[in-house]
This record gives structure tokens, sequence and C-alpha cells, in this order.
């Protein structure tokens, strides 16, 4: 067995066996707050993978996330973190302005990569990514991990036995406040600044609405939108609105306003078909089946560490076990139509 000290930054107090090749094995980048609870956790309760080194620029934060976590290394430089050899999988959680950044480095390290959504600002830079995985012995899987939750796999689960017919159309809105609750509180609000975001709250909470729509109904056609800056409390747009044509001649409507009163907040897709319809909460807990005017609710429960399905499918997808769950080439896809909507 061979066992590693780490005798300069980071500081460890831990030892590590380094040996197995059927284990993935994690570093963080960015241990910032949504990796506390969200994801972070996962990654040691998932069977054949180990958290084993964290980065934050802040090294007493990344010591004390890495002192909680039971995490054997800590750094305070990505590239310390990113040429760790008992590292072969990199978790990029960092705001989307570093993702191109940090995806390149780990995939010229052949290392793999989980990379948070948004991919990355926007779908020029997220093909870079897709470029440099071409020539890269690493695999990479985007972190829309509400395709692995129960309840929405159950949607997707009654739209393909045809539950409310042939699908015709669908609606998105998602109304909220200028301080919405949806966002995690962080101490700089990188959400409302546009080079780091990438958009605004728009870019943070729209993938999930339109990689679900993708993962529901299929890839899209055309898309056309409009965004602009209603309130001008922060430097992105705050209201956006679009019109999606997917391939299989579907259409989707969908509505985002970040400046609406509280009473007002609304988070709702509507699925139509011909028999009837689904209707869901992107961010809740509910789902709505109707047929002939005959409702039925379905309620669920996410887990505690809400990204663990989607982690134990990525572990499985770089070990070799099953297919990427959500690869490259989709997440392309949806940064293009987040672009069409607010270029």
């Amino acid at each position: 067995m061979l066992v590693i000290f780490v005798i300069t930054t980071p500081k460890t107090i831990f030892n590590l066996n380094l040996n197995s090749m059927e284990i993935v094995k994690w570093g963080i980048i960015g241990c910032g707050d949504v990796t506390e609870v969200k994801s972070g956790p996962a990654f040691n309760k998932t069977k054949n993978s180990e958290l084993v080194a964290v980065m934050r620029r802040n090294a007493e934060k990344a010591k004390d996330y890495a002192s909680r976590h039971n995490v054997p290394f800590w750094y305070d430089n990505a590239d310390e973190l990113l040429n760790h050899e008992g590292v072969n999988s990199i978790y990029i959680a960092t705001p989307p302005s570093s993702h191109l950044e940090y995806a390149i480095k780990a995939l010229k390290l052949n290392k793999n990569v989980y990379l948070e959504k948004p991919m990355a600002l926007n779908a020029n830079e997220a093909k870079q990514i897709r470029e440099a995985l071409k020539s890269s012995n690493g695999k990479l899987t985007v972190a829309h991990y509400r395709r692995q939750l129960p309840m929405f796999l159950t949607v997707k689960k009654l739209l393909e036995e045809g539950e409310i017919g042939e699908v015709r159309c669908a609606d998105i809105q998602l109304l909220q406040p200028l301080n919405t609750k949806m966002i995690t509180v962080t101490e700089e609000n990188w959400r409302a600044n546009k080079n780091i975001s990438g958009g605004g709250f728009f870019h943070d909470l729209a993938p999930h609405q339109l990689d679900l729509i993708y993962y529901f109904l299929g890839d899209y056609n055309k898309a056309h939108g409009y965004a602009m800056n209603q309130s001008n409390t922060y430097d992105a747009e705050d209201i956006v609105n679009g019109i999606i044509e997917l391939k299989n001649g579907i259409q989707i409507r969908g509505l985002w306003a970040f400046n609406v009163n509280t009473s007002a907040s609304k988070d709702e897709l509507k699925i139509y078909g011909n028999l009837g319809e689904i209707k869901l909460s992107i961010f809740g807990n509910q789902v709505e089946i109707t047929r002939e005017g005959i409702s039925e609710i379905l309620n669920f429960k996410h887990p505690e560490n809400i990204q663990f399905s989607m982690i134990e499918a990525t572990v499985n997808y770089f070990l070799g076990k099953q297919d990427n769950p959500c690869a490259a080439d989709e997440g392309i896809r949806i940064m293009e139509i987040i672009d069409s909507f607010t270029s």
C-alpha cells in the first residue's frame, strides 16, 4: 500500500490510499456554499467514489471545509489541485466565468470533469470545452442533476407512456421578486454580475427548466427571445421571454421575470397534450396530472444531497458502467437557447 503525506501546503493530517483504479477520486474546485449540502457530501456517499481534495481561493475557508467534511487535502490554488496525482476527476463548482479555464486544464491533464451548469458563460465557450474533450482521455458530464431526481424521472415516464396523449406545447413561467430566495446566498452576489454569471438570475435558474424541456420532449429546431434590464438594480437582464420550436414540432413558450412583487411569485411548467396536461414546479416537489377534468397530485421528497443521484450516475459513467447522464453536446444545446434569448 502506498501512503502519501503532504508536507507543504495544503496542510493535512490524513493518510490516503491512491492505488485503486476502480475508484473515482474527486477534487472540488470552488468548495463554496453550493457544495455544503447539495453536492459535496454525495461524493463520499456514492459507491466507488471518494472526495480527496478541495480548493477555494480563501485558504482558511478551504481548510475549514476540508476539516468539517473530513477531506484529506485542501488547496487555495486550482492548479495545485488539478496536478494532485491522487485526483482523477474534477468537480468544477465555481461561477461560470471560470468554467472554460478549469475544464480545459483538467481535460488536458486527462482528468474527468463534472461541470456545474450553466456549462459556461455562453455557447461559444461551451463549444471550446467540447473541442478540448475530443483530444482528452478524460470524460465530461454537465451537472443538470434534476434529470436524475425521482420527480422528474416520473414526469418523463408519464410522457413516454402517453399519459396526456401527444404533446402539443409547453409553457414555462418563473416569476420572482428582486430578492428571490431561489438564489443561494453568497458573500458576493456574483449571479447578478453579468461578467461572472453570463447574464443574471436567468442564467442561473433557466438552465434547469430548459434542460428538462430538452430531456422530456427532445431537441430544438429554432429559438428566439427578448431580454432587458427593466429595474436597473444590477447590470444583467431581469426579464426574459422566448419561444422554442422543437424538431418534433412541439412549441415551447417561456417567461422569466426577476422583478415582480412577491405576491406574483410563480414557478410552473405546464405540458399540454391532446388528452390532458401535466403541471409541475421545477423548484418544488409536486406534479399534477389532469385528464378529462380529473386531476391527480403526486408529491415527492427530494434527497438532502440533491445531486446525489446525478453524481452516482456520473461516477458509473466515468467507470464505464453506464452512458453519460448529460453529455457536453446536450449542455451546448441549452447554452445555445440561452444565447438566442439574451443576445
